[in-house]
């Protein structure tokens, strides 16, 4: 992996040393992060995921150093250092050095991360339900995208990858569908498409926003509303979205085989569009 690091004014090749054992971030958990993607010349919603991680530092009590349009700038000279065409993923943080329990935002640090990381392809995924949920905000801070939340997803993916699956569908406290472990979560019937009303159990990603108003533009009838497991199993294609692979199908869901179907299609087709400046 070729990987780019901005830290403290300079660019560092690898794996730069940036925190150590006195640390805040590691100790108690005050990173925070987001994640966009450059690939095929072009890096979608580049400011959104910055904005968002501002967003998501100020959730922290975390003092943010940097602005969203220094964070997407810093980005570009990132992605410079790499081939035009370079799938790429881009991870900028801020973390705490110092606080008792609870933050010193004065301490806050930032850095960004530029590193090759190939788009998956869109081959298909296979999904269990999985025993572990999704917190609500009372017991977890879901409204930022937060290093301390993934040891969950990492429960889920493990159960699902134990009996031969790749990711799994975690329910809300309610034992409602919030989402996957690692992606949003979308369904068709009958011609019309169903995500998981963002409750504030999961993030609402910016891939998956994104896909909803390009549906909808596209006069496609998109409800984002309370959804069932058995409504999954009973849906005529599922699909996930995710800054990671962006928009891929379910093919396989415990049982059940779907086929990638055509609202799966658009959706993917209107991204890449969007994504190229072919929309909008």
């Amino acid at each position: 992996m070729t990987a780019w690091t901005y830290y403290k004014g300079e660019w560092h090749e690898g794996n730069p040393m940036i925190m150590g054992p006195m640390t805040h971030a590691p100790w108690l958990a005050s990173c925070v992060f987001d994640g966009a993607r450059a690939f095929e010349g072009v890096a979608p919603d580049l400011g959104r995921h910055c904005q968002r991680l501002v967003n998501s530092a100020r959730t922290f009590a975390l003092e943010p150093t940097k602005t969203a349009d220094e964070i997407a700038a810093l980005a570009r000279e990132g992605i410079a250092r790499f081939d035009a065409d370079a799938a790429l993923y881009i991870r900028p943080m801020f973390w705490a050095t110092d606080g008792f329990v609870d933050v010193d935002p004065a301490s806050t640090e930032f850095s960004i991360s530029v590193y090759d990381a190939a788009l998956p392809e869109p081959a298909g995924t296979s999904l269990i339900l999985s025993k572990f949920r999704r917190p609500s905000q009372e017991y977890a801070p879901t409204d930022a995208k937060a290093a301390c939340h993934y040891p969950n997803s990492a429960r889920a993916m493990r159960e699902a990858k134990a009996r031969g699956y790749e990711n799994a569908v975690m329910l809300d406290p309610l034992g409602h569908v919030a989402e996957l472990a690692t992606a949003n979560i979308f369904h068709a019937k009958g011609g019309e498409v169903f995500t998981p009303v963002a409750n504030g159990t999961f993030l609402n990603g910016i891939t998956r926003q994104r896909v909803i108003a390009l549906l909808g533009e596209a006069g496609v009838q998109v409800h984002e509303c309370t959804v069932g497991f058995e409504d999954l199993m009973a849906a005529d294609e599922v699909f996930s979205t995710g800054n990671w692979a962006k928009v891929v199908p379910v093919t396989r869901l415990e049982d059940r085989d779907f086929q990638p179907g055509p609202l799966y299609h658009m959706a993917r087709e209107l991204y890449w569009s969007y994504a190229h400046g072919r929309l909008g």
